[in-house]
């Protein structure tokens, strides 16, 4: 039986275009109990990381993140389940500043304001729209347009930054898009043709790409230019940002036959591995490139693929095993050979895989 699909595990009022409605996922009856155990493994470790304020490291971030992981679990825990929710969405709230944002510190304001705007979303509880529409009005003030000087030529123009590091890139782009689809934003409104300005200048394709660093591959780098030095890659398109820039499109309203969209998805099956993060010969970064993944390949549609060697791939049976071969025994993920980007910390990467194995199994 065919059925229309959340996007992302948005509210149910936020569908997926024509094109993304999919049957069944096609995944190993087995597997799918063994994902789902190891769900309930990773939201156990996460209970048990929750300080008495209800905070995971005393950051909005990650306490957003766990609390999306609960909300959205096969259990679909929500607030009358008890204090282990209800604390993590007063801690939440308890954060939120006056100019909308939400952040217990002044660094990564964007980050965390759009990933708890998105956890409160996930609640569907009516009690937030005002914390929501506040947190959206900060994120859209936010953006590098007129309003801060940038001119439409600038590189950065459309961008997003951290919020305390000023200068935009793909990865706090997507995640303020997938807080903005989350909760309702017009469609119409100009964050997203602005949004995809940035897209743009970030994809290594030079038809839809102005700037004259582009390459064309199709895929992506982390922002117009430059990639982080830990990849010693240059400009070279990569796992993780390919994956938050072909999500990006998609928020924004691009078509899965967009000659963007498909380049995108031809460089990211074309270079797939879940042994490092794709582009690179390194594992930093490698679990934010399986959460970003399982959502933009449960968005996109397609339960299997072929990559580069002609092999064909069911995406959710061997992220599943991977992840679950990951696992610790008391139920956490960390990143073992990267600390980079906090992957060391096993609260952040343990609300990670919890979020990717619920988009496996969806």
């Amino acid at each position: 039986m065919i059925k229309r699909r959340h996007l992302l595990g948005a509210p149910a009022g936020l569908l997926l275009p024509a094109w993304a409605a999919h049957a069944a996922p096609d995944i190993d009856p087995d597997l799918r109990r063994r994902c789902v155990r190891g769900i309930a493994g990773g939201l156990h470790y996460l209970r048990g990381q929750q300080a008495p304020d209800g905070s995971v490291l005393k950051s909005v971030g990650i306490t957003a993140l766990a609390l999306r992981a609960f909300l959205e679990s096969p259990e679909k825990y929500n607030e009358s389940d008890g204090p282990f929710i209800t604390r993590q969405v007063e801690f939440i709230l308890a954060n939120v500043r006056p100019d909308g944002s939400i952040s217990t510190t002044l660094q990564s304001t964007a980050y965390n304001t759009a990933v708890a705007m998105a956890a409160l979303a996930a609640t569907k509880n009516p009690k937030y729209d005002a914390v929501i529409a506040g947190a959206r009005k900060f994120l859209l003030a936010h953006q590098a347009d007129e309003g801060e000087g940038y001119k439409p030529d600038h590189q950065y123009y459309g961008g997003i930054g951290y919020g305390g590091g000023e200068r935009p890139d793909m990865s706090n782009l997507y995640v303020v898009l997938e807080g903005l689809k989350a909760t309702s934003t017009d469609p119409k409104d100009p964050v997203w043709q602005k949004a995809l300005v940035f897209v743009n200048r970030s994809q290594n394709r030079s038809e839809s790409n102005d700037q004259k660093w582009a390459g064309n591959d199709g895929g992506f780098a982390y922002r117009p230019g430059s990639n982080p030095t830990e990849y010693e890659n240059g400009t070279s398109s990569y796992g993780g940002m390919t994956a938050a820039g072909l999500l990006s499109l998609l928020f924004a309203g691009a078509d899965k036959n967009d000659p963007r969209v498909q380049a995108a998805y031809k460089w990211m099956t074309a270079n797939y591995t879940l042994d490092f993060n794709p582009g690179t010969t390194k594992k930093h970064g490698i679990f934010y490139f399986y959460n970003a993944f399982a959502k933009v390949m449960s968005a996109y549609g397609e339960d299997t693929f072929v990559d580069g060697n002609g092999q064909r791939h069911n995406w959710r049976n061997e992220l599943g095993q991977k992840l679950l071969s990951l696992q610790a025994p008391d139920g956490s993920w960390s990143n073992r050979d990267s600390n980079a980007w906090w992957e060391d910390r096993p609260q952040l990467v343990t609300a990670w895989s919890v979020i990717a194995l619920e988009h496996v199994i969806k």
